[in-house]
Order: C-alpha cells, then sequence, then structure tokens
C-alpha cells in the first residue's frame, strides 16, 4: 500500500483537481475529491472521505484525519454568498468517524472522535472536543478549553500537558503515516 494519490482515491470534480502537500499521506481506501488543498505532513487515514464538491476544504501541515470521518462543506447561495468552505489549521487531530462540515478549526485542536462540527462554527486554536460531542451551527469555541457533550459546553480550561498533547499527537500520526509508506 503505496499512500500515494491515485486515480482511486484522489477526484477531479468540475475541473478541479486535489492539490497535495509533500510528504502527505492518503489511505488507499480513503477519498479526496475536488477543491480540496492538504499542507505539508497531512494524512488521510481508512474510509476518510474530503468531498470539496460545492465549495473549498483547507486542511494545514502535519493534520491527520483518522478512520471513517466525513468532510464537507456548504455552497454558496443568494442569502450566503460565501456559503461554508471546510478549513482546518495546522497540527490537528481529527479523531475516528468524525464528521466537519463547513467550519474552522484552528491549529493544535483535537477534535474527539464521534465528533459533529457544524456549519459556520469556529473553534480556536488549542481547543479539544471530548468524543462524541456536537457544535451546532454557528458556535464558537474559545481557545485553551475543553467543550464536551451534544450540544458542546465548555467544561473547564485545559492543562498544561493537555496542551502539549495536541502536538505530540500530530506528531505520532505524522510518523505512522512516514511507516504506511515506507511499507
Amino acid at each position: 500500500m503505496s499512500g500515494q494519490p491515485s486515480a482511486q482515491n484522489v477526484q477531479v470534480f468540475r475541473g478541479v483537481r486535489p492539490r497535495i502537500g509533500r510528504g502527505s499521506w492518503i489511505h488507499d481506501s480513503a477519498r479526496v475529491i475536488g477543491d480540496v488543498s492538504l499542507g505539508d505532513n497531512v494524512s488521510i487515514w481508512c474510509g476518510a472521505v474530503i468531498r470539496g464538491d460545492v465549495n473549498s476544504i483547507s486542511i494545514g501541515a502535519g493534520t491527520n484525519i483518522q478512520d471513517n470521518s466525513v468532510l464537507h462543506v456548504s455552497h454558496q447561495t443568494g442569502r450566503d454568498p460565501a456559503g461554508s468552505p471546510l478549513i482546518i489549521g495546522a497540527n490537528v487531530t481529527v479523531g475516528h468517524s468524525v464528521i466537519l462540515h463547513g467550519c474552522t478549526i484552528g491549529d493544535e485542536c483535537l477534535i474527539g472522535m464521534g465528533s459533529i462540527v457544524m456549519d459556520k462554527v469556529v473553534i480556536e486554536p488549542r481547543v479539544l472536543l471530548g468524543a462524541g460531542s456536537l457544535v451546532p451551527e454557528g458556535k464558537v469555541l474559545s481557545s485553551g478549553h475543553l467543550y464536551i457533550g451534544r450540544p458542546a459546553k465548555l467544561v473547564r480550561a485545559l492543562t498544561d500537558a493537555e496542551l502539549a498533547y495536541f502536538n505530540y499527537s500530530a506528531e505520532h500520526y505524522a510518523k505512522l503515516a512516514r511507516d504506511y509508506q515506507q511499507g
């Protein structure tokens, strides 16, 4: 399994081909479609779908999108001329089976397994969103805090150890992706 983009997992849509940064790795079972930009050393894991068909998706360097996550966007309308693109910062860990839809996620965040983040949400840098959380449309999550629940609620400030974990997690997944690339 090479993990290099192929005709099976990277797809042109309406003439727009995904842009893949240096050292990025895409598992053979993942799909990256259309107006998608991956920074350097991004890893896309088993079964993830990143569909930039009706708006753009940007994923920052060192970010990992884990198994079976779904990333999508909302199209532009007369009522909403920008629609809702999806913007993910650098060194973000997106856990297994997460849905991110037309939101903005700052650098060094961890989005827990099974979470759902809706259109026009802004998650500031260095936020921990607990597993299974739901962030409703338009909500802003403040930097340096833990949020959890359905709907997500502020729980507390993050500890120094939790803040340090963001980079550890990103580096761990970057190393693991390199191991997969090498076979």
